[in-house]
């Protein structure tokens, strides 16, 4: 079977969840001796060529910076990725038996139904997430917003295998009527299957992820200040960066918290992960979320997490009150904080309660069980 996977970015030049269930869908596929194409942006330098075994990587857009100093997807990428994904199709698309595509950008997936007749392939699309047309305008204004919600409108007509990773996208995909069958997968987790026994906690917060308006990430600072008036030995640390980091060292400046919140940046990978396997709990202010697999890493570790109750956040999903976890009811800093210093009154039983969650919950969480699921509709679709 020839596969076309579609997506603007492309692991590990870019990391995020769709980048690494992609290229997770790609090493599957090539695994078992299928033809696997991608169709990205370039994003890294001539002599950085992607090598993925079996997978062959077409870059059909140029470099561009994906995102605004605001922390918003640009338009202009979107739209030239679209057009080479529609040049390509045009010339190849009698080649592939399946074309899977994000739903995101949306410009590629419009080429990928355009083309699909000519082509002759089946479509399989996965919807990380279904924004509603509230948050359209929000993110875009009214003119703005408008347009985009019409385009995803325009996507969900597309005929087409719809996937997407969560119950609240789901709800909202059988909503607005998607034009085909929709299958719910709930794994994207691709690290080991057992549980690692939980260290012991050191008392940190952690954030780990970029700094972009919808993680709220400043938010945790003054949620840590409070939070140590109750335990005066809390210490935070806040990975990653974005266009909001000045804001999260501007926080900690202001509170005087330079001594026990830190904001190193990105660092190494192994850094994070002995950080994150260490830490009293994991804290994701986030407000939207299409997914939330770092709720699952950390529970890997034994380490619970604080989540947002939100309408657009799916990470709640993910948590089970008490058990891996608890939801603060709002970003607002009294709310975090209280939710901080649950995890902290709850203890090592709390991180036995995570790692047993995890070895339930590993395998209808993990990235294979999604891809064999998948590989079925291929045939089926």
């Amino acid at each position: 079977m020839q596969v076309c996977i579609v997506y603007d970015c492309l692991y590990p030049f870019t990391i995020g969840g769709a980048e690494r269930w992609y290229r997770n869908v790609a090493e599957a596929l090539a695994s078992r001796g299928h033809g696997v194409t991608i169709l990205t942006l370039r994003q890294w330098e001539s002599r950085e060529e992607p090598d993925i075994p079996g997978v062959r990587v077409v870059a059909v857009g140029p470099r561009f910076g994906l995102y605004t100093s605001t922390g918003r997807r640009r338009l202009v990428p979107p739209i030239v990725f679209g057009l080479g994904v529609l040049r390509h199709l045009l010339r190849r698309g009698r080649s592939y038996d399946v074309v899977h595509t994000a739903s995101f950008p949306y410009f590629s997936l419009l080429a990928v139904g355009a083309m699909r007749r000519r082509g002759g392939y089946r479509v399989v699309v996965d919807w990380h997430e279904v924004w509603t047309r509230e948050y359209w305008r929000e993110y875009l204004g009214r003119l703005g917003g408008t347009i985009g919600w019409r385009v995803q409108r325009a996507c969900l007509r597309v005929p087409q295998r719809a996937f997407c990773f969560s119950r609240l996208h789901e709800r909202r995909l059988r909503e607005l009527g998607v034009r085909g069958e929709l299958t719910r997968l709930e794994g994207q987790y691709d690290g080991p299957l057992e549980a690692e026994a939980p260290q012991p906690a050191r008392p940190v917060a952690v954030f780990a992820g970029r700094h972009i308006p919808e993680k709220q990430v400043p938010s945790l600072v003054p949620a840590l200040a409070l939070a140590r008036e109750q335990v005066p030995e809390l210490r935070g640390e806040i990975y990653g960066d974005g266009p909001e980091r000045g804001k999260v060292l501007d926080a900690i400046a202001e509170l005087g918290l330079e001594d026990v919140v830190s904001a190193p940046g990105f660092v190494n990978g192994d850094v994070l992960n002995q950080a994150l396997a260490s830490a009293m709990c994991l804290v994701l202010p986030s407000r939207r979320e299409g997914y939330g697999r770092v709720v699952i890493e950390a529970s890997a570790r034994g380490v619970p997490v604080v989540v947002v109750s939100g309408p657009d956040s799916a990470a709640t999903e993910l948590v089970e009150e008490g058990v891996n976890g608890t939801i603060a009811t709002s970003s607002r800093a009294d709310d975090l904080a209280r939710a901080i210093v649950i995890v902290h009154e709850a203890g090592e039983a709390l991180r036995d309660s995570t790692s047993a969650w995890f070895e339930r919950n590993a395998g209808r969480l993990s990235v294979s069980h999604s891809v064999g699921a998948v590989l079925e509709a291929y045939v089926d679709s």
